[in-house]
C-alpha cells in the first residue's frame, strides 16, 4: 500500500474512495512517568515519551491501512498525524488520510 502526503500520486489517476483513520491512546507505566518527570528538572530528551510516540504513531498507520484495505484501496493520499493529551500521562496519536484506488 502506498502511502503519501500529498493529493496526488505522479502518473496515476485516482478514484476517491473516501477518508480512512487509525488512533490510538497511549500512556507510560507510573514508574516511567515519574522517571520522565525527573528528567524534566534537567532537561534531555524523554526518551521513554519518544518511544511511546513512535509506537503510537505505527499502530495508528496500522489501523488506518487496515481500514483502507477493507474499502479496496490501492494507496492513502494527504496522509496527516494528529496528537492530543488525554490526560496526564496519556496522548491520543491519530493518523487519517484519504483512500484511493487507481483507475
Amino acid at each position: 500500500m502506498l502511502i503519501v502526503n500529498t493529493d496526488y500520486i505522479s502518473g496515476k489517476e485516482l478514484e476517491m474512495l473516501g477518508m480512512v483513520k487509525g488512533s490510538t491512546i497511549q500512556s507510560k507505566h507510573l514508574g516511567k512517568d515519574i522517571s520522565q518527570g525527573f528528567k524534566t528538572l534537567v532537561g534531555g530528551e524523554l526518551k521513554a515519551y519518544t518511544e511511546m510516540m513512535n509506537d503510537a504513531r505505527a499502530l495508528a498507520m496500522q489501523r488506518m491501512i487496515t481500514e483502507a484495505e477493507t474499502m479496496g484501496a490501492d494507496a492513502i493520499v494527504n496522509v496527516r498525524y494528529s496528537s492530543s493529551s488525554v490526560m496526564q500521562g496519556a496522548a491520543e496519536v491519530m493518523a487519517y488520510g484519504t483512500a484511493v484506488k487507481y483507475k
